[in-house]
Protein backbone atom coordinates (compact mmCIF):
# COMPACT_ATOMS: atom_id res chain seq x y z
CA UNK A 1 0.00 0.00 0.00
CA UNK A 2 1.45 3.39 -0.98
CA UNK A 3 1.71 6.23 1.51
CA UNK A 4 -1.13 8.12 -0.24
CA UNK A 5 -3.37 5.05 -0.16
CA UNK A 6 -2.59 4.51 3.52
CA UNK A 7 -3.47 8.12 4.34
CA UNK A 8 -6.68 7.85 2.29
CA UNK A 9 -7.63 4.77 4.31
CA UNK A 10 -7.02 6.67 7.56
CA UNK A 11 -9.13 9.62 6.38
CA UNK A 12 -11.99 7.31 5.33
CA UNK A 13 -11.83 5.55 8.68
CA UNK A 14 -11.88 8.85 10.57
CA UNK A 15 -14.92 10.07 8.66
CA UNK A 16 -16.83 6.86 9.34
CA UNK A 17 -15.73 6.71 13.00
CA UNK A 18 -16.75 10.30 13.69
CA UNK A 19 -20.10 9.76 11.96
CA UNK A 20 -20.80 6.57 13.93
CA UNK A 21 -19.63 8.15 17.21
CA UNK A 22 -22.26 10.86 16.73
CA UNK A 23 -24.90 8.24 16.02
CA UNK A 24 -25.51 9.60 12.51
CA UNK A 25 -26.60 7.59 9.52
CA UNK A 26 -25.07 8.19 6.10
CA UNK A 27 -28.23 10.13 5.22
CA UNK A 28 -27.85 12.37 8.26
CA UNK A 29 -24.20 13.26 7.58
CA UNK A 30 -24.89 13.62 3.83
CA UNK A 31 -27.62 16.19 4.54
CA UNK A 32 -25.29 18.13 6.85
CA UNK A 33 -22.46 18.34 4.30
CA UNK A 34 -24.67 18.66 1.19
CA UNK A 35 -23.47 15.46 -0.49
CA UNK A 36 -25.57 12.53 -1.61
CA UNK A 37 -25.65 9.52 0.74
CA UNK A 38 -24.30 7.33 -2.08
CA UNK A 39 -21.33 9.66 -2.65
CA UNK A 40 -20.58 9.66 1.08
CA UNK A 41 -20.89 5.86 1.21
CA UNK A 42 -18.46 5.48 -1.70
CA UNK A 43 -16.01 7.87 0.01
CA UNK A 44 -16.16 5.88 3.27
CA UNK A 45 -15.73 2.52 1.52
CA UNK A 46 -12.94 3.61 -0.81
CA UNK A 47 -14.99 3.27 -3.99
CA UNK A 48 -14.60 6.97 -4.75
CA UNK A 49 -11.57 9.24 -4.65
CA UNK A 50 -11.54 11.78 -1.85
CA UNK A 51 -11.67 15.33 -3.21
CA UNK A 52 -10.68 18.39 -1.20
CA UNK A 53 -13.93 20.17 -2.07
CA UNK A 54 -15.76 17.26 -0.41
CA UNK A 55 -13.50 16.99 2.66
CA UNK A 56 -14.02 20.58 3.77
CA UNK A 57 -17.83 20.32 4.18
CA UNK A 58 -17.50 16.81 5.66
CA UNK A 59 -15.02 18.07 8.29
CA UNK A 60 -17.24 21.05 9.07
CA UNK A 61 -20.35 18.86 9.40
CA UNK A 62 -18.47 16.48 11.72
CA UNK A 63 -17.35 19.39 13.91
CA UNK A 64 -13.66 18.89 13.21
CA UNK A 65 -11.02 20.53 11.08
CA UNK A 66 -9.60 19.52 7.75
CA UNK A 67 -6.18 19.30 9.44
CA UNK A 68 -7.52 16.78 11.95
CA UNK A 69 -8.98 14.61 9.21
CA UNK A 70 -5.82 14.54 7.10
CA UNK A 71 -3.04 14.61 9.72
CA UNK A 72 -0.61 11.74 9.59
CA UNK A 73 -1.60 8.56 11.35
CA UNK A 74 1.98 7.96 12.40
CA UNK A 75 2.09 8.13 16.16
CA UNK A 76 5.23 6.12 16.77
CA UNK A 77 6.20 7.79 20.01
CA UNK A 78 3.23 8.71 22.18
CA UNK A 79 5.36 9.46 25.24
CA UNK A 80 6.21 13.12 25.76
CA UNK A 81 9.43 13.67 27.69
CA UNK A 82 9.10 17.18 29.09
CA UNK A 83 12.26 19.19 29.58
CA UNK A 84 12.14 21.98 32.16
CA UNK A 85 12.43 25.58 30.99
CA UNK A 86 13.51 28.03 33.69
CA UNK A 87 12.89 31.74 34.11
CA UNK A 88 13.09 33.66 37.37
CA UNK A 89 10.61 32.06 39.75
CA UNK A 90 9.02 29.77 37.14
CA UNK A 91 9.80 26.31 35.83
CA UNK A 92 7.67 25.07 32.91
CA UNK A 93 7.33 21.57 31.49
CA UNK A 94 5.52 21.22 28.15
CA UNK A 95 3.10 18.30 28.33
CA UNK A 96 1.89 18.53 24.75
CA UNK A 97 3.77 18.57 21.51
CA UNK A 98 5.02 21.96 20.37
CA UNK A 99 2.92 21.79 17.22
CA UNK A 100 -0.26 20.41 18.74
CA UNK A 101 -2.91 20.06 16.01
CA UNK A 102 -5.70 21.68 18.01
CA UNK A 103 -3.88 24.93 18.66
CA UNK A 104 -3.44 24.54 22.40
CA UNK A 105 -0.43 23.97 24.58
CA UNK A 106 -0.62 22.06 27.87
CA UNK A 107 2.05 22.81 30.46
CA UNK A 108 2.86 22.09 34.07
CA UNK A 109 4.25 25.12 35.89
CA UNK A 110 6.00 25.48 39.21
CA UNK A 111 5.95 29.06 40.46
CA UNK A 112 7.98 30.14 43.48
CA UNK A 113 7.56 33.29 45.58
CA UNK A 114 10.64 34.88 43.98
CA UNK A 115 8.76 35.34 40.67
CA UNK A 116 8.56 39.07 39.90
CA UNK A 117 5.01 40.37 40.48
CA UNK A 118 5.15 44.10 39.73
CA UNK A 119 2.72 45.89 37.39
CA UNK A 120 5.22 45.48 34.53
CA UNK A 121 4.73 41.71 34.77
CA UNK A 122 1.04 41.89 33.83
CA UNK A 123 0.49 40.62 30.27
CA UNK A 124 -2.35 41.14 27.78
CA UNK A 125 -2.92 39.05 24.64
CA UNK A 126 -5.86 37.69 22.64
CA UNK A 127 -7.55 34.49 23.81
CA UNK A 128 -8.42 32.68 27.01
CA UNK A 129 -6.36 30.86 29.61
CA UNK A 130 -7.22 28.04 31.95
CA UNK A 131 -5.28 26.52 34.84
CA UNK A 132 -5.85 24.22 37.78
CA UNK A 133 -3.80 24.27 40.97
CA UNK A 134 -2.14 20.92 41.66
CA UNK A 135 -0.50 22.01 44.93
CA UNK A 136 -0.15 25.21 46.90
CA UNK A 137 -2.09 28.42 46.37
CA UNK A 138 -1.90 30.67 43.31
CA UNK A 139 -2.46 34.42 43.33
CA UNK A 140 -4.10 35.46 40.07
CA UNK A 141 -3.57 39.14 39.32
CA UNK A 142 -6.43 39.94 36.95
CA UNK A 143 -6.78 43.59 36.07
CA UNK A 144 -7.49 45.44 39.31
CA UNK A 145 -8.51 42.22 41.10
CA UNK A 146 -6.47 39.67 42.97
CA UNK A 147 -7.96 36.19 43.23
CA UNK A 148 -6.56 33.36 45.36
CA UNK A 149 -6.94 29.96 43.72
CA UNK A 150 -6.53 27.08 46.16
CA UNK A 151 -5.24 23.56 45.50
CA UNK A 152 -7.84 21.55 43.58
CA UNK A 153 -9.57 24.62 42.13
CA UNK A 154 -9.30 26.05 38.64
CA UNK A 155 -9.49 29.46 36.97
CA UNK A 156 -10.46 30.49 33.45
CA UNK A 157 -10.28 34.05 32.20
CA UNK A 158 -9.99 36.33 29.19
CA UNK A 159 -6.36 37.12 28.52
CA UNK A 160 -7.36 40.56 27.25
CA UNK A 161 -7.34 41.55 30.93
CA UNK A 162 -3.86 42.35 32.26
CA UNK A 163 -2.87 39.19 34.16
CA UNK A 164 -0.10 37.36 35.98
CA UNK A 165 0.10 34.38 38.32
CA UNK A 166 2.27 34.24 41.45
CA UNK A 167 2.73 31.93 44.43
CA UNK A 168 1.34 32.44 47.94
CA UNK A 169 3.31 31.24 51.00
CA UNK A 170 5.55 28.84 49.07
CA UNK A 171 5.67 27.17 45.67
CA UNK A 172 2.53 26.52 43.64
CA UNK A 173 2.19 23.91 40.89
CA UNK A 174 -0.29 24.41 38.06
CA UNK A 175 -1.55 22.55 35.05
CA UNK A 176 -2.23 25.17 32.39
CA UNK A 177 -3.84 25.16 28.96
CA UNK A 178 -2.80 28.00 26.67
CA UNK A 179 -3.92 28.86 23.18
CA UNK A 180 -1.26 29.90 20.62
CA UNK A 181 -1.37 33.55 21.68
CA UNK A 182 -0.98 32.53 25.32
CA UNK A 183 1.99 30.36 24.46
CA UNK A 184 3.73 33.25 22.72
CA UNK A 185 3.04 35.65 25.59
CA UNK A 186 4.01 33.32 28.43
CA UNK A 187 6.88 31.32 26.96
CA UNK A 188 8.63 33.94 24.86
CA UNK A 189 8.86 36.99 27.10
CA UNK A 190 11.53 39.59 26.41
Amino acid sequence: MTQDAALDAVIRSRIRSLRVARGWSLDSLAARCHLSPSTLSRIETGNRRIALDQLVPIAKALGTTLDSLVESAEDDDVVIRPQPEHTRGVTTWLLSRERAPHGVLVAKMRITPDRPTGPEELRVHPGREWFTVLSGTARLHLGERTVLVQEGNAAEFSTMLPHAISAVDGPVELLSILDREGERAHRHRD
